[in-house]
């Protein structure tokens, strides 16, 4: 593959990126929502979902305003928190999965957060207006979830009688380890 020497290449790369997770993200949300224990988790990921798939569309729709073809790319972070996800939730007792399918969300949260500032930046960088407002609105949902995210992991907390655990920490700073149950 040819160095990416041109700002707008590199954009469309990135965003090219965000396409895929995005893409992979609704996958693990349809996982998350049937391993989910409480009815209320599981409603808040088919919402997030629901959601996700809007995001999609706001990605193709900046693809196009960019006269870009939407082409995903590898998001090996996305990858590699959904790998992490799929080892950890077959070591976990179903009596706290719940609590540990939101700790991976806030993660996955966090790093969609991040993307979408960065792209937001670079297209506000480049006088791309009409794919910053697109951005934009996957870029509050992203937030808003977050702040729901939190706010479930807090009540279950209180409803186990538990401190909350850092939300968005890793698995493993809550006592998780590979070498852990079989």
């Amino acid at each position: 593959m040819a160095l990416i020497n041109d700002p707008r290449k590199l954009f469309a790369y990135k965003l090219g990126t965000v396409l895929s997770g995005e893409k992979k993200i609704l996958t693990m949300l349809k996982k998350l929502e049937k391993r989910a224990q409480r009815e209320e988790l599981k409603q808040q990921f088919r919402h997030h979902r629901e959601e996700t798939e809007g995001q999609i569309e706001n990605i193709e729709q900046a693809f196009k305003a960019l006269g870009e073809k939407a082409t995903g790319r590898t998001n090996p972070v996305i990858m590699g928190l959904s790998e992490q996800a799929d080892v950890l939730y077959d070591k976990t007792d179903d009596e706290i999965l719940d609590t540990v399918l939101l700790g991976g969300a806030a993660e996955t949260e966090h790093v969609e957060i991040a993307l979408y500032e960065d792209l937001i930046t670079q297209a506000r960088g480049m006088g791309e207006q009409q794919v910053v407002s697109l951005l934009q609105q996957n870029l509050e949902q992203e937030q808003h979830t977050l702040e729901e995210v939190k706010r479930a992991s807090e009540q279950l907390a209180q409803r186990s009688g538990r401190q909350p655990s850092a939300v968005g920490s890793a698995p493993d700073a809550a006592g998780f380890s590979d070498t852990g149950r079989e």
